[in-house]
């Protein structure tokens, strides 16, 4: 069977995507390829002025592509609430929402404007919040979809719910893991509750394998030569950032993709090749473990929904 290209993508136009992180990295190539088939696409971006220039760039490669750039600070609870205000003001239906942004420092423990620890806040809550506060425009749209993006390192970290911020004993690594494997819960557990509330809406999960994006890159810079060098080094070995978006947007666009599938890298330990489905495991797919988010997520973003 040939190996799915973001060429086989069907048709978008009509559909109205929202992208967050959409300014680099996989963010950047999906919401390219979702305008290049003609969806209109929402560039959600922390900050702007890299959103613009990276607007300009997809418009040079696409003529005619409907981007627009929209400022969302996904670590400020107040900013996710003003972009959502003015997304459902605008699009009263959603076709698509990729929560594609995330973070990785190397460094101490940094919190959000809330105070939440900042990979978690991030990655997990600001995506919970804003998912909960577009899911009215998701349901007016016929078979829209959430994209929860997940890493092959969830499977290394366990939750403490206890602990969820880590003000224990903070391990920047691990802290990446614990909110990669929380959001992969999330997507989960959403469509989960998306079926139980009949809705036509569906949540699917996907990971890129290991790929040169500027996460880590970014997660370096505040460290020495030699530990940026060895990053360079070590990437160099990964796929491309464009074979790592091909999950997400499999899972974004594909005919047939059902809730709760989870999209990934075909090849050994899912770190590379071409997109498959891959097995949920453990913690991932324990509906106890997603209630227990789920509940927990309402409670510290005031955000209550399904």
């Amino acid at each position: 069977m040939p190996e799915w290209t973001a060429s086989q993508m069907p048709d978008q136009r009509g559909r109205v995507a929202v992208v967050t992180g959409a300014n680099s990295g996989l963010g950047l190539i999906t919401a390219t390829e979702l305008a290049r088939h003609g969806a209109r696409v929402v560039m959600a971006v922390r900050n702007p002025a890299a959103g613009e220039r990276a607007a300009a760039g997809i418009r040079e490669d696409v003529p005619g592509a409907e981007v627009e750039v929209r400022d969302l600070d996904l670590a400020s609870l107040a900013s996710v609430r003003a972009f959502a205000k003015g997304v459902t003001t605008d699009f009263p239906a959603l076709d698509l929402l990729v929560n594609n942004a995330g973070v990785l420092h190397l460094g101490p423990r940094r919190t959000t404007d809330d105070g939440f620890e900042a990979h978690i806040g991030v990655s997990v809550l600001g995506h919970f919040a804003l998912t909960g506060l577009l899911l009215g425009s998701l349901g007016r749209a016929d078979a829209s979809r959430v994209v929860s993006i997940s890493s092959i390192y969830h499977r290394t970290a366990r939750l403490d719910f206890d602990d969820l911020m880590m003000r224990r004993d903070f391990k920047p690594r691990q802290a990446y893991a614990r909110s990669k494997l929380a959001s992969t819960v999330f997507g989960f557990e959403l469509d989960r509750r998306l079926r139980a509330a009949g809705s036509s809406a569906i949540s699917v999960v996907a990971h890129p394998g290991i790929c040169r994006s500027n996460l880590s890159t970014r997660a370096y810079e505040e460290h020495g030569p030699v530990a940026r060098f060895i990053d360079r080094a070590t990437q160099l070995a990964f796929q491309s950032v464009e074979r790592g978006a091909r999950p997400q947007l499999y899972a974004a666009t594909a005919p047939g993709v059902r809730g709760g599938q989870f999209f990934g890298p075909a090849g050994k330990r899912q770190i590379r090749g071409p997109v498959t489905e891959v097995e949920r495991e453990g913690a991932a797919a324990d509906p106890a473990v997603g209630g227990q988010l789920w509940r927990a997520a309402e409670d510290l973003t005031d955000v209550t929904y399904l």
